[in-house]
């Protein structure tokens, strides 16, 4: 695979490589779902969890396990909440850089940790970066429903501004859209400028924000 992955938008040709991975809900009611990456950490996950509450919305989170483990209290918060949680590996490994073997034992080992907090195994992946082989794929394709996205905010890169954070979400996301933000460190302030804004736009509009 090509860092096509990074794109903002995902091209249909990406998309038909790993045709078994979700990378948009087939929505024609005004409904978006929205993700959060590489959490829980106490310093921006609570906040996301508040501006989520406030405006009534749910969220899928996609949990470092190494993160749950020393934050079981935020975790905890994310699924009483009524918030889906999906497994980003144990220690947010890149699959193009990881061996199968050790790749499958820290997805596992994730598992185990979501499950301690009443979250069932083989429920919702997705690879950190996006990167996975296609020997992972096939693998992996037999127990998670892969979960990648079809709008990606960027909320993670220091080289662009908040208002393009926001831009690349207003601009892409349509019924069924599925988008990337990360409750992490590199993002936080993004989140914090952006996450509001996108939903005083798209909830006068109609558009709920639910869980995959």
């Amino acid at each position: 695979m090509l860092d096509a992955l990074l794109f903002t938008k995902t091209s249909p040709l990406l998309s038909a490589l790993y045709p078994d991975c979700l990378w948009k809900v087939k929505e024609e009611s005004k409904v978006i779902y929205l993700t959060f990456d590489d959490g829980p950490i106490p310093e921006i996950t609570p906040w996301v969890l508040d501006c989520l509450k406030e405006h009534q919305a749910k969220a899928t989170f996609f949990c470092i396990g190494k993160n749950v483990e020393a934050h079981p209290d935020i975790f905890k918060r994310i699924v009483d909440e009524g918030h889906a949680v999906g497994n980003h590996t144990f220690d947010h490994l890149n699959g193009w850089k990881t061996n199968n073997l050790a790749y499958f034992d820290n997805i596992t080992q994730c598992d185990a940790t979501l499950a301690k907090y009443g979250v069932p195994s083989g429920a919702l992946f997705r690879p950190p970066y996006g990167k996975l082989t296609p020997a992972q794929y096939l693998h992996l394709k037999k127990q998670y429903k892969i979960i990648m996205w079809d709008v990606l905010s960027f909320d993670f890169d220091l080289s662009i501004s908040q208002e393009k954070v926001l831009d690349n979400m207003l601009q892409h996301t349509e019924p069924g859209s599925i988008i990337v933000m990360h409750d992490s460190l590199k993002a936080m302030d993004k989140v914090r400028y952006a996450l509001p804004k996108l939903f005083t736009h798209f909830t006068p509009l109609g558009f709920q924000f639910k869980t995959l």
